[in-house]
């Protein structure tokens, strides 16, 4: 039997591969491509990816389609990233344990990289290597657009910073975090019931499982920073420094995070069983793989 880690290890592979015939059928002559590549190919997880596969399991479908809008999401989350690091957000020189994209080129170039792969997303939504009706994909790139815009992605980025060095409730964290990281995981869910037409409330219950998934996540990303990361990187960087920041270490302390991300999973956990049954058992792992990093 594969370890469900060869399993995440497997999609990601799957994913990298789409992403790179993606890549070799651009234009080469855009200066642009060496810089939204070493953004892409920076050696994540594809968690994310993870999710939409395993959430799609349920339901059977093709594994093709799950890759190809899983494509979609890694370029939003690459472009996520290299705009999070730049000088004028957070600032950071290294990320996963290389140079950031406007330390390896250039500050313009990491923005205009960024927006690349904001716009690449789209357009591989609307290939037509995605072989769904247009009613089905019209209804993935606006609802990708979305979960991107200021009213998910962006808007929880801009919640992040204008929090810096205030106080804020543990109320406002969570929408924050839902926001920056909920969205797009909320997304990866809800991308399941828009290939399978559903009907508006069960869309919701598949978005919102997403949605506290994306929240379990950064919470946990927080924990394994703070425990375990944090000395690392303070070395490589600099700029490197956490205590500014709106999270819930900062504002209840590690014990009462860990608390509340377990309280989450439990929740989460719960919410699949009752909804899909045996069926949703690689989505329930994918949810438990969260809280099994080391911190």
């Amino acid at each position: 039997m594969i370890s469900f880690p060869k399993k995440l290890n497997i999609i990601a592979s799957q994913t990298n591969s789409c992403l790179k015939k993606i890549f070799s059928k651009q234009k080469n002559n855009s200066y642009l491509l060496n810089p939204m590549k070493y953004g892409v190919f920076s050696g994540g997880k594809r968690f994310r990816s993870a999710i939409v596969v395993n959430a799609g399991k349920i339901y059977n479908i093709d594994s093709k389609k799950l890759i190809i809008i899983s494509s979609a999401i890694e370029c939003i989350h690459a472009y996520s990233l290299i705009h999070d690091d730049l000088p004028s957000m957070d600032n950071d020189d290294f990320r996963r344990g290389k140079l950031s994209v406007h330390k390896k080129f250039n500050e313009f170039t990491a923005i205009l990289a960024g927006n690349s792969l904001l716009t690449l997303a789209f357009e591989i939504l609307s290939s037509k290597d995605l072989k769904i009706n247009q009613n089905q994909k019209n209804d993935l790139i606006k609802t990708l657009s979305e979960c991107s815009g200021h009213s998910g992605l962006a808007g929880g980025q801009y919640s992040d910073l204008s929090f810096e060095n205030r106080k804020v409730s543990k109320n406002s964290i969570i929408n924050m975090q839902k926001k920056k990281t909920g969205e797009l995981f909320g997304f990866c869910c809800e991308s399941i019931a828009i290939l399978k037409n559903f009907t508006p409330s069960k869309r919701k219950k598949l978005k919102q499982i997403g949605i506290n998934i994306g929240l379990l996540f950064q919470t946990v990303d927080d924990l394994v920073d703070y425990k375990q990361d944090s000395l690392v990187i303070r070395k490589l960087n600099k700029n490197y420094n956490k205590s500014d920041k709106s999270t819930f270490i900062n504002l209840i302390g590690y014990d009462k995070t860990l608390i509340f991300a377990k309280k989450v999973k439990k929740k989460i956990i719960k919410e699949i069983k009752k909804e899909y049954g045996k069926r949703a058992n690689e989505l329930v792992k994918s949810v438990e793989f969260i809280l099994d990093r080391k911190f």
